[in-house]
């Protein structure tokens, strides 16, 4: 009689715990995916801000295309993911969005104009891949002040020139305040091996 009752005690013990194990594995996901995203978007807008000082938004273009790579480079090594950003409409082909960030960025739109505040826009899923599977989380990026000198409806004739001239299939402009200008998108794999 008493093997009885401990048996269906043991058998829900065994069942929550990879519950558990995978919510753990999400909750320490989500914190690193914050932590770069934050460490990432400080180092390019400083990078920026210094660009803009600097020689203005032509200068800014050089960052966008040269520094902002290596930047990413560095903080998906520090917390051992692969951070970069996308979006629906992107100026560097390198950029461009794959299904999955596709699905989301539309989602992001979609939330926006129902009213949610942009600064909230972020997902976070477990796709299952070949080798095993992936968490993947995103995070829209607002446009702002800063943003419209390249990414606006009124640019520059040099600054156009400069973007034409770097990006022949240029599609991020026409951007106003307030638009999702894209997202960072995080992704930290993990292979079957390691997973059981």
């Amino acid at each position: 009689m008493p093997l009885r009752r401990f048996i269906p005690f043991f058998f829900v013990l065994g069942f929550s715990m990879p519950a558990v194990a995978e919510n753990e594995e999400q909750a320490a996901f989500e914190r690193d995916a914050q932590l770069a995203i934050k460490d990432l978007s400080s180092h390019l807008k400083k990078a920026l801000m210094s660009a803009l000082q600097d020689g203005g938004p032509i200068e800014a273009i050089s960052v966008c295309k040269l520094v902002a790579p290596t930047i990413a480079d560095e903080v998906s090594k520090k917390y051992s993911l692969d951070i970069h950003r996308t979006s629906l409409r992107v100026r560097n082909l390198d950029n461009e969005a794959d299904s999955w960030e596709t699905g989301v960025l539309q989602k992001f739109e979609t939330r926006l104009k129902t009213g949610e505040a942009i600064q909230s826009l972020n997902f976070v899923e477990k796709v299952d891949s070949e080798l095993g599977y992936d968490w993947r989380y995103m995070k829209a990026i607002p446009t702002d002040k800063v943003c419209l000198s390249c990414h606006g409806s009124k640019i520059a004739l040099p600054v156009q020139k400069m973007i034409d001239q770097n990006y022949p299939n240029d599609m991020a402009t026409g951007y106003k305040m307030g638009d999702i200008r894209g997202a960072f998108s995080v992704k930290r794999s993990y292979s079957k091996i390691n997973a059981n």
